[in-house]
């Protein structure tokens, strides 16, 4: 059993730390109708992707939408048009979690879109009235929690990094006051 002497050389400090995280590779089909029948795609892109994420238990769960444009030839390829469509989506990212390490249940919650949406084929629907888009994304989603984490200290060990300061010598808070921020602002004209 450790000795009180040796549990003063821990200290336990409470920290936001990553408490989960997750990633998730995403294929959806979405069906556009545009206003005239298409003749054949002549593009797709993908623009004004927006989302939101949420903790949902274990798991991190993201509501987001984009607009899908398709440009399109219809009567016999003799005219083009391109028509927009808004989607909404709903992903949830699995999380590996480290609960038990977890104070409190007061977290933050991070989301980054690895791949933007992006079109992996367009075509033209069985019926021919309609556009079919396959859409490829990914998702990384994180947990961040306070926790705590226990460090070992040396009271009696001195830093080698700071033996040799001049403590004297170095710019004293009042200094750092007066220095002026906008020189950078001048050369710029």
């Amino acid at each position: 059993m450790p000795s009180e002497k040796d549990n003063a050389r821990y200290r336990e400090i409470v920290t936001k730390a990553v408490c989960g995280k997750g990633k998730k590779h995403c294929k959806d089909t979405h069906v556009v109708k545009p206003p005239q029948k298409p003749t054949s795609i002549l593009g797709c892109w993908i623009i004004n992707h927006e989302y939101e994420a949420d903790r949902k238990g274990d798991s991190v769960e993201i509501l987001g939408s984009y607009d899908i444009n398709v440009w399109y030839s219809y009567d016999e390829n003799t005219k083009t048009d391109v028509t927009s469509e808004n989607v909404t989506y709903t992903e949830v990212v699995p999380l590996a979690m480290k609960q038990n390490e977890m104070i409190g249940d007061e977290v933050d919650v991070i989301a980054r879109a690895l791949k933007q949406p992006n079109t992996l084929e367009a075509s033209i629907g069985e019926k021919g009235k309609d556009v079919k888009v396959d859409v490829e994304k990914e998702f990384s989603a994180e947990i961040v929690g306070e926790t705590k984490v226990c460090i070992q200290i040396h009271p009696d060990a001195e830093d080698d990094d700071y033996k040799n300061i001049r403590w004297d010598e170095q710019v004293s808070d009042e200094e750092l006051k007066k220095i002026d921020t906008d020189f950078l602002d001048d050369k710029k004209q």
